[in-house]
Formats: structure tokens, C-alpha cells, sequence
């Protein structure tokens, strides 16, 4: 069986062991902690592995090849990529997405404002540069994702000038139905619980319960605004600020291939609906990590496993009775993995605030739509996110909704009275990448 990996990236590691290899060579992979430096071991099996891989390559399509004779939705995929030295098209027989997840976008007045960057992108620049920020860092937000951040920055001698938590109040009353359930990822908990304890006796100040947060400044970041659910209020000046309130299934490709996608009331996101092998509503289309659901690292790696075993059970390498023998521990180990996620789920769930904004705040960034122009066009009729699109150009910009979808649903969804899941997300269409004239123009020559 031929395996092609195509990367975005320059070197394989995705998003956690991001540029994992150089910072091996440079010696400084042990600053960002023993899972970080897990995985080496894994690139370097990858590499051995005999898979074909193209990095620096961005996917921008996939579409069924025509199949006369054959029945609708079965036959091969062309996958359709760009490459420094132009655009070409391949087939397969099977297509397996691993595109992760992105961070929630909480747009707040002044979340456009430069110094006001999210905490992954930080810790994209900590990892792929070794660059960390020369002032103090105020940090807002809510998740595993803040704690960790913060606890790599102090040992890479960065500062912190605050922590703005918005996890909402009651956090341990609504984790406790499901704290007996989470006893397999005691080592998982143990370890946040070790990252609060050091950033607390740290010294720089913590605001619980942050509920509102607005950046001011002229041409920059210069002020932030902050208001507790308590009704506490207060204001600090600032440089820089990182903003995390979890993340989400990057769901662009399975919604631009028609995948059947449900809504997770848990984690207040849409996922596509994949089967025990990871595979879509489309036939030999998979999914995973966590773009099927989010799980975490772990869990990614082990679904990563499940659908590979898939494949093969589907192309014939191997038998149903061999898939089987070699998913049943594969199951097991997932449901270990995943014993946290309930409870992360209940005590990091989002604050309602970030799916409302004031009208005055920008939620579409690419065309500068703000949450009043959303919530104007949301009084015409009954429209739904996609006519939004036609309304306000709320999602027609460079990212196609990645950093508007959700708000505008939820915009839309507080305006009509409905829920989110009734109101559904933003069509996406091919091609998901931007891609140049000249790429098209040579497609059918390169391929």
C-alpha cells in the first residue's frame, strides 16, 4: 500500500511537536517539558516508516474522480495540492484528514488591535523561533493551554505581568459529577494541578472569574479593560496580550466534502460524524485526532491508529478478524485517554459572553464585519448563516470562516431564539487554500 503525508509544515510534528527535530539539534526541546519531547520518538518512527512525504504542500480541494458505472459516492479521490514548483493533482483510494483542531475564536472590542495575539499563536513562535516576548505577558483566558503556556514561558526566562482567568464560576461544582469517571487521567490532572500551584506562587497577580474583557490603545495594544462576575472592574496597561478560550475540530474540509456533521453540547463546537475506524459519511473518507472530536494529544495518536487499521481492513490488507484483534486494544487504550475530557469539558466550559460580543466588536476580520452589522441583517427575514454571508461578507474573506463561523452562528442563533446546532454553520467552498492563477492555469499540464 503507497502512503503519501502531505504537510504543511516543513518538518512533521503537527501542532504539539511542532519543529520537534530542530529542537532536538539545538538542545532546547527539555524547556517545553516531557511530552513535548515525547515526540521525537515518533518523528523519528514516521521517517522510518517508508510513507512518502511532502512537506511545505497545501491541500486546497478534494473531490471524487468520475466513476461511470460505478455507484454515486464510491470510487477514487483527487486530491488536488500546491507545492513551491506549482499545483498538481493525486488519487487514492482512501483519504485520511488529520487537520487538528484551532483555537476558539472569542472576538472582544480591540481583539484586532496588534499586541493582542491568541496563546497558541505564542506558543507556535516559543516552539517553530524560540522566540518569546521581551515585555510582560498578560495572559486571559480559560483551559489546559494557558497553564501550560505560562509555565513554559517562565522557564524560558519570560515574565508574566498577569493572569485574566475567565474560567466561569463553579468550576469544581460542575466538575464533580464526572471527577469519579476521570480517575484513569490522574496523571493528566495531577500535572495541571502542579502547573496552578507553581504560576500561584509566582507573585504576579490573578483575577478569577473575569466575565468581560476590551483592549484599548492607539495603533496598538496600549490598555486592557476587565470585568469579573462578581462586578469587580478594573484596567492595567499592557503590551501584550494572549487570549485562549479552548479549541475546536478544524471542520473546513469535511463541511467543503458534504461530511455529516453533529453538534457537541459538551465542548459547543460541530464535529463530523465518523464511525469506530474514523471513517466519514463518505465512503473512503477517515478523520483523525482531533478534527473528529477533541480529545487531546494522546487520543489524537491513538485515532490516528484506528483509522490507519481502517484503511488497510477497507483496501484488503487485511482481514476483518486481524483489524479486529488489532483495534480491540487500541479502544481500550482510547477510553483511558479520554477518561479527562468530561471533566475538562464541564470545568473549561466557554463563558457565554465570547459567543455575543458588542456590536461595535469586528467578528469577521477578513472583511471587517462587525457584530451589530450580523445581528442588523439577522432582523431581515429568517436568514441563515450562509445568506449572512451574502448580507455582510461575514466569512467570504481569506480564512472562509475559520475565525467568523461560530460567532456569526451564535449571533444568529441568540437573535432567532434558536440553538446553534438548529442554526447550522457557514457553507464552505473549494478552494480552501488561496492559490494563484498561475496554479490553476498549470494543474492540468503538472498532473
Amino acid at each position: 500500500m503507497t502512503t503519501i503525508l502531505v504537510d504543511e509544515q516543513p518538518a512533521p510534528g503537527g501542532q504539539i511537536w511542532r519543529a520537534i527535530e530542530e529542537n532536538v539539534r539545538r538542545g532546547v526541546h527539555q524547556g517545553l517539558g516531557a511530552a513535548y519531547s515525547a515526540g521525537a520518538a515518533v518523528v523519528q518512527n514516521f521517517r522510518e516508516c517508508g510513507a512518502h512525504y511532502l512537506p511545505e504542500t497545501r491541500v486546497w480541494q478534494i473531490e471524487r474522480a468520475p466513476s461511470p458505472g460505478k455507484p454515486a459516492g464510491s470510487g477514487e479521490w483527487i486530491v488536488f495540492l500546491s507545492r513551491a514548483d506549482g499545483a498538481e493533482s493525486i488519487r487514492a483510494r482512501h483519504v485520511l484528514l488529520a487537520t487538528g483542531a484551532q483555537e476558539r475564536p472569542m472576538p472582544f472590542p480591540g481583539w484586532t488591535l496588534p499586541g493582542v495575539m491568541t496563546v497558541g499563536a505564542a506558543q507556535i513562535l516559543h516552539k517553530s523561533a524560540h522566540q518569546i516576548p521581551d515585555q510582560p505577558v498578560w495572559i486571559a483566558g480559560s483551559g489546559p493551554l494557558p497553564l501550560l503556556y505560562m509555565t513554559q514561558l517562565l522557564d524560558a526566562g519570560g515574565r508574566i505581568a498577569g493572569w485574566l482567568d475567565t474560567t466561569p464560576r463553579g468550576a469544581l461544582r460542575r466538575g464533580l459529577p464526572t471527577l469519579r469517571g476521570a480517575v484513569d487521567g490522574w496523571h493528566d490532572l495531577l500535572k495541571g494541578l502542579l502547573w496552578s500551584a507553581r504560576l500561584r506562587g509566582r507573585g504576579f497577580p490573578i483575577v478569577r472569574n473575569v466575565s468581560s474583557l476590551r483592549a484599548f490603545g492607539i495603533g496598538r495594544l496600549e490598555q486592557i479593560v476587565y470585568r469579573t462576575e462578581n462586578g469587580l472592574s478594573g484596567d492595567v496597561a499592557a503590551d501584550i496580550l494572549l487570549v485562549h478560550e479552548g479549541v475546536v475540530p478544524s471542520i473546513h474540509f469535511t463541511q467543503a466534502m458534504g461530511c455529516s456533521h453533529r453538534w457537541n453540547e459538551a465542548q459547543l463546537c460541530f464535529e463530523p460524524e465518523v464511525d469506530t475506524w474514523g471513517e466519514t459519511s463518505m465512503t473512503g473518507l477517515y478523520v483523525a485526532g482531533d478534527g473528529a472530536g477533541i480529545g487531546g494529544a494522546k487520543a489524537a495518536c491513538t485515532r490516528g491508529e484506528l483509522a490507519a487499521t481502517g484503511v488497510a481492513l477497507s483496501s484488503g490488507a487485511l482481514s476483518v478478524e486481524r483489524a479486529s484483534e488489532l483495534a480491540a486494544p487500541l479502544h481500550r487504550r482510547l477510553g483511558h485517554e479520554l477518561a479527562m475530557r468530561p471533566l475538562l469539558d464541564s470545568i473549561y466550559r466557554p463563558r457565554t459572553e465570547i459567543f455575543t460580543p458588542p456590536d461595535e466588536t469586528i467578528v469577521c476580520r477578513c472583511e471587517e464585519v462587525t457584530a451589530g452589522d450580523v445581528r442588523l441583517a439577522a432582523q431581515l427575514g429568517q436568514p441563515g448563516p450562509n445568506q449572512l454571508k451574502a448580507f455582510t461578507r461575514a466569512g467570504m474573506g481569506p480564512c472562509q470562516g475559520r475565525q467568523c463561523g461560530y460567532t456569526v452562528a451564535n449571533l444568529l442563533a441568540s437573535a432567532q431564539c434558536r440553538s446553534v446546532a438548529a442554526v447550522g454553520f457557514q457553507r464552505v467552498r473549494p478552494p480552501l487554500k488561496p492559490i494563484t492563477l498561475a496554479e490553476l492555469s498549470a494543474l492540468e499540464e503538472s498532473s
